[in-house]
């Protein structure tokens, strides 16, 4: 008896040492953001958030790398330390050698280092950078990608030794050809010369960034406005010191996807499908194939109103894996199947969005990670049944995967209890083994709360999934506040395990909220028909959704249904400002860098797509596609509840303007509202922005909230 009380008493010492999540437990957490492999050795990029030295309360992002010997897979020994940090790692055929980036004078530069011995060396030092390193299956080589911008290629004499020009139109108005991009030798600019030297004049304004001249549709990035196009085209390096780079494609094209086939004599990638079309208005690709010694051009697949990513390419280079997109359309993912010479395509029957697609070495089956359910599981397809099989839970998310061999498999994965560690599993993926303690020695100490799955169907018949979180130190027949949080994309979807929101909701529950996030109509990881079925309808379906979710949650015997309050991001900032503008039961909102008026966001966001996609065009006729029926703007005035609007001020994703039309439109019509502008801040602030503003992002959510559900 007396063991008995000494274990107790012992158990409840040990919880009740362990402490609440704080704010700043944000810096605390590792990720894993890569892994590669062979049978003997597994390397791994590890992104930490680190002290900026002499500033203080500022952070630094680093990404270093380690090294795991697989025969002894609890050791990992550092590759690389310090500020420089080490990225997008490669490892070579004989697992000697691993090839990473690192910025050298504003540009990454791709390094090697002997894993025998011996300090990394730079292998380029191209003036267009170098990225995505990539060995050659012989082991001589590295591939490479590098961002040009067109005036590059145009002025490049190397690249472009025949000075060649696009040959599809470039649209400036009132040139019926391209020619204008060749300066003509002898002209001086000159305000008040001829018109060639005032045209000379005006491009030195644009050279000297005096003037920024706008022909292209897609002119926003994702901070700035970025009126040159940029083109990502494949290098080839030897692995030697002093070798120089030979450029594998040319053209004011981009090509991405590159896989070397088995015999190192040709890459699949893929390009444009029609070469004549501008690129801003080109939404279809090709896969092609590429012959290294001659540099020749094969299209392996083209396919109308479709464009191709996620190429992987089979161990005996016979196959290739790929997600087909439709072009133009809302687009929902197609795993699909085809020869290396173009035959035998077929489309995989899964109705998920595959990624992270990995050959088993038999090539029997394919291995790759889905969205679905709230989690992101591992599935495998079975080639010669064409089965596709569930592997893991929908609580966890996998991501990083290494097949190792035939019968083991390496792989990153989060959950509740743990941000991210590294996990080694047998092909089953039913006996994992954890082989990581990157972020267990802090999460280990600290409490957490653990979200219960609900679910309810809506009007329309569809199976709504959310879930509840219970506040840290609950207490029976005490009362909490109740927290809508709800996702942005609006293809996005969360889950117990969400990555990108373990902290926030965790440390909400450590405040004392109770929170209840669901993934209303329109989400990914439900299917095609689920994620489209709020076309022409962002306002109205979903907020019955949400609410619905909000309305079960509420009825827990804990819940203090005058405390409720609801944030959101992005498409969830226009969700957010939606509900308050219909329904009243919220104390307070927080919108953040959402979408308000659709109309606007056409012209404004670089995410401008989603407007013709989901409803139309705002000249088409309204009662067509309810653009102002679905714009939260129309209804400002019907706000009642107070509301906190944040965005970042370089927000060129869903853009400021709208977020500053229904703070004035407020303020002007006497309501509760402030406006919280991030400098610097994109649309990534959330995830990974300055460290210091996400903080204060998090705290201002908190504070005001406080200010109108705190006992007073």
């Amino acid at each position: 008896m007396r063991k008995i009380l000494f274990l107790i008493l012992i158990s409840h010492f040990s919880f009740a040492q362990k402490e609440k999540i704080q704010v700043t437990d944000l810096t605390k957490i590792k990720n894993v953001v890569a892994i590669v492999s062979n049978n003997e050795k597994a390397i791994y990029a590890l992104k930490t958030i680190e002290a900026t030295p002499d500033k203080p309360l500022e952070y630094d992002y680093v990404t270093n790398l380690y090294l795991i010997n697989l025969q002894n897979p609890q050791k990992h020994i550092a590759l690389t330390r310090g500020n420089e940090g080490a990225s997008q790692p490669a490892l070579s055929p004989d697992g000697k050698t691993v090839a990473f980036t690192r910025t050298v004078k504003d540009k990454s530069q791709i390094f090697i280092l002997p894993l025998e011995g011996g300090e990394p060396w730079q292998l380029t030092s191209t003036k267009y950078g170098a990225a995505s390193p990539q060995f050659s299956p012989d082991g001589t080589k590295i591939l490479f990608a590098s961002s040009l911008s067109l005036n590059e290629i145009l002025t490049d004499s190397i690249f472009n030794a025949k000075k060649e020009l696009p040959v599809w139109s470039f649209e400036k108005p009132g040139f019926s050809s391209n020619s204008f991009l060749v300066e003509k030798k002898g002209v001086k600019a000159n305000p008040d010369g001829n018109i060639e030297e005032i045209r000379a004049y005006l491009n030195k304004d644009v050279v000297d960034k005096k003037a920024k001249v706008l022909n292209r549709l897609n002119f926003q990035g994702e901070s700035t406005v970025e009126p040159e196009m940029r083109f990502n085209h494949l290098f080839e390096i030897e692995i030697a010191e002093n070798a120089k780079a030979r450029a594998v494609t040319s053209g004011y094209w981009s090509f991405q996807n590159a896989n070397y086939a088995p015999d190192s004599k040709k890459i699949f990638a893929t390009t444009a499908k029609d070469a004549n079309q501008h690129p801003d208005r080109e939404q279809e690709n090709k896969i092609i194939s590429i012959d290294l010694a001659t540099l020749k051009q094969t299209t392996v697949l083209e396919k109308d109103g479709r464009s191709f990513g996620g190429l992987s390419l089979s161990p005996n280079g016979g196959k290739i894996a790929a997600v087909m997109n439709t072009a133009n359309v809302m687009s929902h993912g197609q795993l699909c199947l085809l020869n290396t010479d173009g035959t035998g395509f077929k489309e995989i029957t899964f109705d998920r969005n595959p990624n992270d697609i990995e050959w088993n070495q038999d090539e029997k089956s394919l291995f790759f990670a889905a969205s679905s359910n709230g989690g992101v599981p591992v599935f495998k397809l079975d080639l010669a049944s064409e089965k596709v099989e569930r592997l893991t839970d929908f609580e966890s998310g996998i991501g990083a995967l290494e097949i190792l061999s035939s019968s083991k498999t390496i792989f990153a994965k989060n959950d509740v209890s743990n941000p991210h560690e590294i996990y080694i599993s047998d092909l089953s993926f039913k006996n994992q083994t954890k082989v990581s303690d990157i972020n267990t020695p802090w999460v280990k100490n600290k409490k957490l709360s653990f979200p219960e799955k609900r679910t309810f169907k809506n009007s329309a018949g569809q199976e709504i999934e959310f879930w509840i979180m219970k506040p840290i130190d609950f207490e029976v027949g005490k009362k909490y506040p109740l927290l809508l949080q709800m996702h942005g994309g609006p293809t996005a979807m969360w889950g117990p395990g969400e990555a990108s929101m373990w902290h926030e909701l965790q440390y909400f529950a450590a405040q004392g909220y109770g929170v209840v996030f669901p993934n209303q109509r329109g989400s990914g990881g439900y299917g095609k028909d689920f994620q489209f079925s709020n076309y022409r309808d962002w306002g109205t379906g979903p907020q019955e959704d949400a609410l619905g979710a909000c309305n079960i949650a509420a009825k827990e015997s804990w819940v203090d249904t005058s405390k409720q309050v609801i944030t959101g991001g992005s498409y969830a900032g226009y969700l957010t400002a939606w509900i308050v503008a219909h329904d009243h039961r919220f104390k307070a909102a927080f919108a953040q860098r959402g979408v308000y008026d659709l109309t606007t966001f056409m012209g404004e966001g670089n995410a401008w797509r989603l407007t013709p996609n989901y409803f139309g065009l705002p000249w088409d006729d309204e009662a067509k596609t309810k653009i102002d029926a679905n714009s939260p703007y129309t209804f400002v005035d019907k706000i009642k509840t107070p509301l906190l609007i944040k965005h970042g001020e370089n927000d060129l994703r869903t853009g400021v303007i709208q977020s500053e039309m229904m703070f004035k439109s407020l303020k002007y019509l006497g309501k509760d509202v402030e406006y919280v502008r991030m400098p610097g801040g994109t649309h990534e602030l959330s995830r990974t922005g300055n460290v210091r503003q996400r903080i204060d992002r998090i705290l201002r959510i908190y504070e005001f909230f406080e200010r109108y559900i705190s006992a007073k």
